[in-house]
């Protein structure tokens, strides 16, 4: 009964989790900022960034994996939800083949030191191919790299199962050194299991060595599917019931140890790397950017904003445009809405109040005379009513007053009006 519990209660909070996500993806409703919990997010705006409420949602993951286990990598991860989804999907498959333990590689710990070492270095351009909530989002805007990345994941999981999340996700790898010691934890009972396998076929992380009765609970992602498989009892979620060896830290503090020098090497080098990475071009940007590189260093290509934004001019990073940016060409920036600010889970759009984002200047517009048709329109247009018309005159913008939110632009006949972007946003007196 106690299993069945862990168990139903686990599901029902990850389907809490999936409605959540979906709700938000589709623009439907955003209760809770689910989004804010996602480990890559928590670690961007809180230490990078500095946001304190984001420092708090990261210290309670890491005390609930040093209390639970990976219990984010099988609740709380949009990517691990899909994961395993897939795996219900391809059970049939499954069941042809026999259990054998999976192998744990240690270049996942190496490549987690070099993409968390290039985030903390300044730049997650790098850790966002592969975070597991970027990609997520990614793929559920439609953006062309997501849905990629999940086709590819699809065939991953049909071969291998979770095989992402135990030897290639970087939070994964964070999140199993953390679960190494953590309090809570699958135990396997000698004395009650009769090697029947059951287990180990059911762990879709292959975890599970039946054969010599250990369970790697750092790849084990809490889905707590083996203890309702095993028919005598033998497996248990909890406190060892007995003394146990004592944990021989030698190996251990090596990969440690390597792993921190790692960190703190790209971290130095990172600082380097976000140059090289920044676009070169002028490109406008959500109230709340600051500058093109900051922006594109610190966004982690989920588009969350994409998908929220009611005016639907933000648009995902393409090859022209290499990073989230704003478009004018069919509709302009609401003066009366900074939804894009609210949701943005990384820090990379600041959450700007509402008044303080009506006074951020993202870009300037610009009167062509020579197509101008003197109608005036613009300036009954101007939310913040800073462009002056006169009969008979070329209206005339008070360019230091203008935050170029494009409401000019959009009303114009004859489109004599273009917004420029600016080099750096900043709010005006």
């Amino acid at each position: 009964m106690k299993n069945k519990i862990l168990i139903y209660t686990r599901l029902i909070i990850a389907l809490m989790v999936a409605v959540l996500c979906g709700l938000a993806f589709f623009a439907k409703i955003y209760p809770l900022k689910i989004f804010d919990m996602q480990f890559t997010a928590a670690v961007q705006s809180g230490i990078v960034i500095g946001a304190e409420f984001s420092l708090i949602l990261l210290l309670i993951l890491l005390v609930l994996t040093l209390l639970f286990g990976r219990i984010y990598c099988s609740t709380l991860c949009p990517l691990g939800l899909y994961q395993e989804l897939l795996t219900i999907l391809f059970k049939p498959f499954y069941k042809k083949r026999k259990p054998q333990p999976a192998k744990h590689y240690i270049y996942a710990y190496l490549g987690a030191a070099i993409l968390f070492g290039t985030l903390f270095g300044g730049t997650v351009v790098w850790l966002r191919m592969l975070d597991p909530y970027s990609v997520a989002g990614n793929a559920m805007s439609g953006a062309c790299y997501g849905l990629g990345f999940v086709a590819v994941l699809t065939v991953l999981v049909f071969f291998k199962k979770r095989f992402f999340c135990t030897n290639i996700c970087p939070v994964g790898a964070i999140l199993g050194l953390l679960s190494r010691f953590s309090l809570l934890k699958i135990r396997l009972d000698e004395d009650k299991c009769k090697m029947c396998g059951l287990c180990a076929r059911s762990c879709p992380c292959g975890a599970i060595d039946f054969k010599n009765h250990t369970i790697n609970n750092e790849t084990c992602i809490k889905c707590f599917k083996c203890l309702a498989h095993c028919k005598h009892g033998a497996l248990y979620y909890g406190l060892p019931k007995a003394a146990t060896p004592k944990f021989s830290m030698q190996r251990r503090q090596f990969v440690i140890g390597a792993l921190s020098v790692a960190t703190v090497y790209v971290a130095h080098k990172g600082a380097l790397l976000w140059r090289l990475l920044t676009p070169k071009n002028k490109i406008i940007l959500p109230a709340g950017s600051g500058d093109v590189p900051e922006f594109s260093n610190h966004c982690l290509n989920c588009n969350l904003c994409v998908q929220n934004c009611p005016m639907k001019i933000i648009k995902p990073a393409s090859a022209e445009t290499p990073v989230v940016h704003l478009d004018y060409s069919k509709a302009f920036c609401d003066f009366n809405c900074h939804k894009c600010a609210e949701i943005c889970p990384s820090g990379a759009i600041k959450r700007l109040s509402l008044a303080e984002k009506q006074k951020t200047k993202i870009a300037t517009a610009t009167v062509n005379e020579d197509i101008c048709i003197k109608c005036g329109l613009c300036a009954q247009e101007c939310p913040r009513e800073i462009i002056i018309k006169q009969d008979g005159e070329y209206p005339l913008i008070r360019y230091d007053e203008c935050i170029g939110c494009g409401a000019c632009a959009g009303i114009c006949p004859v489109k004599a009006i273009t917004i420029e972007a600016v080099d750096q946003q900043h709010i005006l007196n």
